[in-house]
């Protein structure tokens, strides 16, 4: 990896970790939102505040994070990928549950999870 490739590696993931702390913000208050006014089911409040975040994380990401043009091609990669986090999110917070741990620290589980999760896949797979 050239030293340019490394620069360019960094500044995306600067990026994707500032996009990734206001989605995640997102996605929390979206949870909590959900689950103490609609229903108290932390994986589907997790799985709906996931919907709202990917679209979200796509806009910012795909134009600042990795200057990229929103396009069909990337369009369906990220939905792709978002798919397999969303799928990632709701076991995690299923299984936080399973361990009867209380439904912030689920959040917290796939606040953690589902970030380095998808860097990888959308760097070098949805934006190549």
């Amino acid at each position: 990896m050239t030293s340019t490739e490394r620069e360019a590696l960094i500044r995306r993931g600067l990026r994707f970790a500032v996009t990734g702390l206001f989605v995640t913000a997102l996605h929390a208050l979206v949870a909590v939102f959900f689950i103490n006014f609609v229903s108290p089911q932390p994986p589907l409040a997790n799985g709906v505040a996931f919907a709202v975040a990917t679209v979200v994380s796509y806009v910012i990401n795909t134009t600042w994070s990795f200057s990229a043009r929103l396009h069909g091609k990337t369009l369906l990669r990220f939905l792709l990928v978002s798919a397999g986090g969303f799928l990632l999110a709701m076991f995690v917070a299923w299984a936080a549950q399973m361990a009867g741990l209380h439904y912030l620290l689920g959040i917290v589980a796939v606040a953690l999870t589902i970030p380095a999760f998808t860097f990888v896949l959308h760097n070098f797979w949805t934006y190549r």
